[in-house]
């Protein structure tokens, strides 16, 4: 059953766009092309296809080729492959008119102004979509809405070309503090302050003062604009007790003037820290809501604690604000099947020449079986493409991953996972527009340049 809630909030949506006269009043004119026409020509061509292509692994993933040949026949009442959408009554794109709106996998996917209530109720049906790129604009939603609620003709022309001239986008609202979970545990770091025209990378060690292991199946978080983004670490049980850092103090990366060591040469931050340091969360966008598949959940030791790593960057001439609130959601060990762990691929030999574009290239190979469920790149300012291929096995040189955007990349959600076999691996590739007139190289700065491919995963 959906949320009663969510069902509400559709009436009333509806309500509200009845009354608007957004469907009163059209105007179309005729011989217009056919609106199923125009949404496959000028808006999925654009922002979907290159991806729901045949042969491609987000057409495999999905089950769903937006090319025109296939397009409408595989949209049309057709189960989506995402589980829990399917178990919620949706097909992909319903052609029952106002109901089917509702009903529509497709319009959950792509509805960004109701981004909220997607990641809140429905944690498990993926990112929003197009994956990696901007959200489509208020009028390419509107205009499809329009052809959804005429039930979603194959033929004839139901929804206004006009609307098409609107071309603003849904931004995310303004930071808010998380509630606490209900069953679970809540961190917050900050509020701390950021210098103008500064890049402040801050560490937080949190002991959660527990007897017994803890299992979390989904985290939650929430921060501040500004940030470039927020790690949540752990430590193995094998960390020396010397590198584990003092509780609830903020350890800087560097001072002021952007420097790593003091006026005697002595490192400020204590660098081993980061050989023992192990990633459990990974966040690049203001928002995040991470379900991990049913049975599988991230270990917390017993009488361990976890390290937050908030980097902000202040381009302004004011003092910015960093805040983090972060929701750790726990179930009961005896519901815990496999146990999740996070890969980071990382390619460390970055060397970009000014004012050149440069393509950087590192294959990967897993020395075990690995069932991978999500996938999102990092990196720094000048990247302008990152792909992930895969190597060996019957779909070798597959492009299995793509993003576009460095600042905030859409993680990239397999339900089911993805299987790696022991012996296979990734092929990550990054393309670079070094407009400075400097070489630049890897750092922890956006002055400089990463590479990596954060990967969720479980072992056989």
């Amino acid at each position: 059953m959906r949320r009663i809630g969510f069902v509400l909030s559709a009436l009333l949506s509806a309500m509200s766009w009845s009354l608007s006269g957004c469907d009163s009043g059209r105007s179309v004119e005729p011989g217009e092309a056919s609106t199923w026409n125009v949404i496959q020509h000028d808006i999925f061509a654009s922002n979907c296809v290159s991806c729901h292509s045949v042969g491609t692994s987000f057409a495999r993933q999905s089950g769903l080729v937006l090319t025109p040949d296939l397009a409408y026949s595989q949209l049309i009442n057709a189960v989506p492959r995402n589980a829990a959408a399917a178990q919620d009554g949706l097909v992909l794109l319903s052609n029952e008119g106002l109901g089917g709106l509702f009903k529509s996998y497709l319009w959950e996917k792509i509805n960004a102004p109701d981004q909220e209530h997607f990641y809140a109720d429905h944690p498990n049906y993926g990112s929003q979509m197009p994956l990696g790129r901007p959200p489509l604009t208020n009028g390419e939603l509107e205009f499809i809405r329009q052809w959804i609620r005429a039930g979603a003709p194959e033929e004839g022309a139901v929804a206004d070309l006009a609307l098409l001239q609107d071309e603003e986008r849904y931004a995310v609202p303004e930071f808010e503090p998380l509630n606490p979970p209900f069953n679970g545990i809540q961190l917050h770091l900050g509020p701390f302050e950021v210098a103008p025209q500064y890049e402040r990378e801050v560490y937080f060690y949190q002991p959660l003062d527990h007897a017994e292991d803890l299992f979390v199946n989904r985290f939650e978080l929430s921060m501040r604009s500004g940030s470039h983004h927020f790690i949540l670490n752990q430590f193995p049980d094998y960390t020396p007790a010397d590198v584990i850092p003092e509780p609830e103090t903020y350890r800087d990366l560097r001072d002021i003037a952007g420097n790593y060591q003091d006026a005697d040469g002595y490192d400020l931050f204590d660098w081993r820290v980061m050989q023992y340091q192990v990633p459990i969360v990974i966040a690049q966008s203001t928002r995040l809501d991470l379900s991990l598949p049913s049975g599988v959940a991230m270990r917390l030791p017993a009488g361990t604690g976890l390290d937050m790593n908030s980097h902000y960057a202040n381009a302004t001439d004011q003092a910015a604000i960093g805040e983090v609130f972060v929701n750790l959601h726990l179930i009961e060990p005896s519901e815990v099947e496999r146990v999740a762990e996070v890969f980071a691929l990382s390619n460390f030999d970055i060397d970009l020449p000014a004012g050149q574009v440069t393509s950087l290239e590192k294959e990967f190979i897993f020395k075990e079986d690995r069932h991978i469920f999500q996938l999102v790149s990092h990196t720094h300012d000048r990247m302008e493409e990152f792909t992930a291929e895969l190597i060996g096995g019957p779909r070798d040189g597959e492009l299995i991953y793509i993003s576009y955007d460095w600042e905030h990349p859409a993680p990239l959600r397999f339900d089911p996972p993805l299987m790696v076999e022991e012996g296979q691996g990734f092929r990550i590739r990054a393309i670079y527009d070094n407009d400075t007139e400097r070489n630049l190289n890897f750092g922890f700065t956006r002055a400089d340049e990463m590479m990596i491919l954060y990967g969720y995963y479980y072992a056989d």
